[in-house]
């Protein structure tokens, strides 16, 4: 196992022939990554960094066509879903094994929906100007290790006036004990257009932790709608640790709708930076932490623009020692007066031995505007059990029927094979 190095990015850098500057960036984040520390709030973050696979290419090459992917990789995306979806309703698909993207196809020629890497090579104006604009590589540990050794990830770029019609996805998926997957995501959505997104994220279990520490940069336009919804369901051996940030222009539109069901742990809060007058930012999310998970996730709104709205509903879920915290921001500055904003956080616990705390900040720096905030806390009652039991359910299912209710506001936003596959991982 090589110890990740500055050799060693720059013979990485080399073998997928970037430009200079690239590598310089690299190198840049990597010095950044040693000297800074782990974050002070959240979970304890517990990685050997000694022993990560850093970088890790299957010998499969890149394809638009499922009879040229190895037998057992295909496979493992089949039993997943990805290809019947793809085949029903997905306008373009982009999947990952390990550090690159093996498969990818879509139909839409007038937009951009490329490999991060090849839309480094393909579009270097366009990529250099959006890429570290927004989620700069020095703001936490696991930025500046992103920045040091991306690798992958979607780059989408929809043009004025295009609404695609169909969502286009990505899958990513971990399959080599202790590996280190750092994928890059950009998306521009340029004035009135509109995307879907979907992100998917599976891994295998093995007894070494491995890292997944992504990021992704969203960019909405004036006028446009921004959808990005993902469902990852880690192995628990996984340290899930993402950064993700919009920032929306003018009567702009962002959505996250996320959904948290696996991971050893995961500090995730995707973010908007409400910019312009009118734009709105929205998220909806779950959190289900079972035994040994620590899911400390939730969202931020940040609102500079006038009259400018965001909505945020965290839905947890714990059991068995498990923990599901919400943590978020929501500021609204001295200019952004006429704004609005509501939190609302709902918890409920299997037993006596979850738990769930809500740690917000809440800034409102003018007269003019509104913040709400809303958290509850329950168990299952005794009382409801009891009246589905006397209907003839067992206690599992009627545990999961109550789960179901409770969940029911964040499945309703999902795609309904997505929604179809939340039940069966609840279930499971």
């Amino acid at each position: 196992m090589e110890k990740i190095s500055k050799e060693f990015i720059i013979n990485l850098s080399k073998e997928k022939n970037e430009p200079e500057w690239m590598l310089d960036f690299r190198l840049k984040s990597f010095e950044c990554f040693l000297k800074m520390d782990n974050p002070n709030f959240g979970p304890k973050l517990d990685i050997d960094f000694d022993k990560i696979v850093y970088y890790k290419k299957e010998d499969q090459k890149k394809t638009n066509d499922w009879q040229e992917v190895k037998k057992d990789i295909k496979d493992i995306f089949d039993d997943l879903g990805v290809i019947k979806a793809e085949e029903e309703y997905l306008g373009g698909v982009s999947n990952q094994i390990e550090s690159e993207v093996f498969y990818h196809k879509h139909q839409n020629d007038e937009v951009i929906f490329e490999s991060t890497d090849e839309a480094l090579k393909n579009h270097p104006d366009l990529f250099k100007k959006y890429f570290n604009s927004l989620v700069k590589y020095n703001e936490n540990k696991y930025t500046a290790l992103n920045g040091a050794m991306w690798s992958g990830g979607s780059f989408i770029y929809v043009p004025k006036g295009i609404k695609v019609d169909r969502p286009l996805q990505s899958y990513f998926r971990i399959n080599s004990k202790a590996l280190g997957q750092f994928e890059r995501t950009i998306i521009i959505v340029e004035d009135e257009a509109q995307l879907s997104y979907i992100e998917g994220c599976t891994a295998q279990s093995y007894s070494a932790n491995s890292l997944h520490a992504g990021v992704v940069e969203i960019f909405v336009g004036k006028n446009a709608q921004m959808r990005y919804s993902t469902i990852q369901n880690w192995s628990l051996d996984v340290y899930n640790l993402v950064t993700k940030r919009a920032i929306v222009e003018e009567n702009g539109l962002m959505e996250w709708v996320d959904g948290n069901i696996g991971s050893k742990v995961t500090m995730k809060y995707p973010s908007c930076i409400l910019k312009g007058k009118g734009a709105i930012g929205n998220s909806i999310s779950i959190a289900y932490a079972k035994k040994g998970q620590v899911l400390d996730a939730g969202a931020k709104m940040i609102h500079l623009g006038k009259n400018t709205r965001s909505n945020i509903v965290s839905k947890s879920i714990a059991e068995d020692t498990g923990i599901a915290n919400y943590r978020g921001t929501t500021r609204i500055a001295k200019e952004a007066t006429g704004s609005r904003a509501s939190i609302k956080c709902d918890t409920i616990l299997l037993d006596d031995k979850s738990r769930s705390d809500t740690y917000p900040q809440n800034i409102v720096a003018n007269e003019d505007s509104i913040l709400e905030h809303e958290a509850t806390v329950s168990k299952v009652s005794e009382e409801e059990l009891f009246y589905l039991m006397s209907k003839g359910l067992n206690e599992q299912t009627a545990k999961e029927l109550i789960i179901m209710g409770f969940i029911q506001d964040f499945k309703k936003e999902l795609p309904m094979e997505y929604a179809v596959e939340l039940n069966r991982l609840l279930k499971s």
